[in-house]
């Protein structure tokens, strides 16, 4: 999976428009059906495409990325409350979800949005920071790097600076910010202990504002999400 979509060469200031469906689901962390997908990664990724049954063919192996599904939550473990925020380019079907699940009943909320170039707008963003470590073969030649997660403020900093912009060059979503008077936090790895498919996703949540720069570039990414990790919980920008 690329990073997220290159920013064009020529920048466009064409305003260009956003639209998605925001599925919200405020759920009962101590309930099994929900304790299962905190702790493992695979079955956060199940819950979340439950919601899209029929929409493309079973066993598509882009069906996520087809039917345009982002996602992200937030735990609070005093009150055992789980909030899911899942985006997607076609309407979520949550009846199947136990009714002993769900602390309220899910809200489905159309975003239709506009942006134009200059356009400042707040985000919140979880994102799988990584980069590639450079490697050398036997004989001394590089090789294809190894991908690494930051672990660091700086090293997610960096990043954040190559995605999101900085001083007056737009990031690879199309926008600006100072990637110093951002808000950064370590989140805990997403991991899955599935046989067939375990996984260890580097997480950090980034908070702070973006100036557009490039009204279709920046649409883009809100669509498609930014960076790796986007099947379990990363990449989605959230703006207000």
């Amino acid at each position: 999976m690329s990073d997220s979509p290159q920013q064009s060469r020529t920048t466009s200031t064409a305003p260009a428009r956003f639209v998605a469906t925001h599925s919200v689901l405020t759920l009962d962390a101590r309930h099994p059906y929900v304790a299962k997908s905190l702790i493992d990664a695979q079955e956060m990724h199940r819950t979340v495409m439950s919601g899209f049954k029929g929409w493309v063919d079973n066993g598509s192996p882009d069906a996520r990325a087809q039917m345009g599904v982002l996602s992200t939550w937030t735990v609070d473990l005093k009150a055992a409350a789980l909030v899911l925020v899942v985006q997607s380019r076609v309407t979520a079907d949550w009846a199947h979800v136990p009714k002993g699940a769900l602390r309220d009943t899910p809200q489905l909320i159309t975003v239709d949005r506009t942006f134009r170039t200059g356009d400042t707008v707040g985000f919140r963003a979880v994102v799988n920071p990584t980069y590639s470590r450079p490697r050398t073969g036997p004989d001394g030649e590089p090789v294809r790097g190894k991908r690494v997660a930051h672990t660091t403020q700086a090293g997610i900093r960096k990043w954040c600076t190559h995605h999101f912009g900085h001083g007056e060059t737009p990031g690879r979503v199309g926008a600006i910010t100072d990637p110093d008077a951002l808000s950064v936090r370590s989140l805990p790895l997403a991991s899955s202990a599935d046989p067939d498919r375990a996984v260890r996703i580097a997480r950090a949540e980034v908070r702070g504002t973006l100036t557009v720069a490039d009204p279709g570039v920046f649409v883009t990414a809100l669509s498609d999400g930014v960076g790796r990790g986007r099947a379990y919980g990363c990449g989605l920008v959230l703006t207000r």
